[in-house]
């Protein structure tokens, strides 16, 4: 049946009030998806390493610390997290760990191969030793550099460290917040789709993807909610770090028990009770397993350690002072 005059002309109205609030729409994500891209193609090198190829970048003067970004990282995210201690007088040099931005998924992409990735980078670079700044799923890497390069590791700070801790029942040492799977089969299959749900789903991405309670974020101080925001905003483009994220969630799922107590660095390890992730029991069971650890607990604040951010670099820097300078 032909479509009368009348319905053509509604059909025609409703495609153009579709299209008028669509390209507004559209035309902020490729300003916001631009502005990602342009921060990430720029202030990175590429070293040719013995173990392949590794995009890192640089920042600070002083001792040497290796900055391992978490899930949803790369060297941008990397420097972020560790940019307080290159104004404190460290050299930080961070890369993108296998699969993300410009680093490459090998064949064997294990948290002992990341950790040996780890080291080819200082060899390329000429540092001989260097303290480790592992982040969340930057945990089980941080850990192995420690066991498997003990002579080139002067500290290691892991920061809500994706880490074994005993279970009942054989439960997995870490847990997806509720929607993280979902989004992990939506959002993280398209920049697109990322952007226009971190607009959408708010909430749920403050769960799912940063592990933080959205109702403590939503009563933080608006320092805390801009800095937690521009972590969210900065795991755009998610498309080139979408095989590093697909890794890090097989690693962390199958997290077995290390050597902890071959580990002869100073070790500080810090988590919050409600991290959705879960890292609570693995920073504190890694701390009390080491031979020099310490444990710095809160009672909240999420995986983001919102109300705690500022409080917790303290303690990092304080720590680094006086067991990293050599």
């Amino acid at each position: 049946m032909v479509p009368s005059r009348a319905r053509r002309t509604a059909l025609v109205v409703a495609a153009l009030l579709v299209a008028g609030a669509f390209v507004p729409i559209y035309t902020s994500y490729r300003r916001d998806i631009g502005r990602a891209y342009e921060r990430i193609d720029t202030g990175s090198h590429i070293a040719q390493t013995r173990c392949g190829p590794i995009e890192y970048a640089t920042a600070g003067d002083g001792p040497p610390l290796l900055s391992v970004h978490g899930a949803g990282g790369g060297f941008d995210q990397g420097l972020e997290l560790a940019e307080p201690l290159a104004r404190a007088g460290f050299r930080v040099i961070a890369m993108s760990r296998f699969g993300y931005l410009r680093t490459p998924l090998p064949p064997d992409a294990s948290a002992a191969a990341q950790a040996d990735a780890h080291a080819c980078l200082l060899d390329a670079l000429k540092v001989e030793r260097a303290a480790v700044f592992g982040t969340s799923a930057g945990g089980p890497s941080s850990l192995q550099f420690a066991l498997r390069h003990p002579e080139r590791t002067t500290a290691l700070v892991l920061l809500v460290p994706a880490a074994y801790a005993p279970r009942p029942n054989e439960a997995p040492s870490m847990r997806a917040p509720r929607g993280t799977l979902f989004l992990f089969n939506t959002a993280l299959r398209s920049d697109f789709l990322f952007w226009a749900m971190g607009k959408l789903a708010h909430e749920t991405f403050v769960r799912g993807i940063l592990g933080t309670p959205p109702e403590l974020l939503a009563k933080a101080s608006a320092d805390e909610r801009a800095r937690v925001e521009r972590i969210m905003d900065h795991i755009l483009p998610v498309s080139p770090r979408r095989l590093g994220l697909l890794n890090d969630a097989a690693v962390t799922s199958s997290l077995v028990r290390y050597e902890l107590e071959k580990i002869a660095a100073p070790t500080l390890a810090i988590s919050t009770a409600d991290d959705l992730y879960g890292t609570f029991d693995g920073a504190r069971y890694t701390a009390e397993h080491v031979s020099h650890g310490r444990f710095v607990g809160y009672p909240n604040g999420g995986h983001m350690l919102v109300g705690h951010d500022a409080e917790a670099r303290a303690e990092i820097t304080a720590f680094l002072n006086e067991s990293a300078r050599f």
